[in-house]
């Protein structure tokens, strides 16, 4: 019954994937900021959408660091 439903959310096959190395898989990249918060300075982490992957997470196929 529910088994004919979960087969055709999924693909056949999937692609490799590698983690992103420079977000480590988060997708965003710290951005430190300084913010006031109480009257003190303090460093705050704005964190920014990652350019290497987009926000993915992940690249496509097997992807070496370099």
């Amino acid at each position: 019954m529910g088994g004919d439903e979960d087969d055709e959310e999924l693909p056949d096959h999937r692609e490799p994937r590698t983690v992103c190395h420079l977000c480590g898989g988060v997708g965003e990249i710290a951005h430190p900021v300084l913010g006031v918060l109480g009257g003190v300075p303090r460093t705050v982490n704005a964190g920014r959408v990652c350019y290497l992957c987009e926000g993915d997470s992940a690249l496509p196929g097997q992807c070496p660091p370099l």
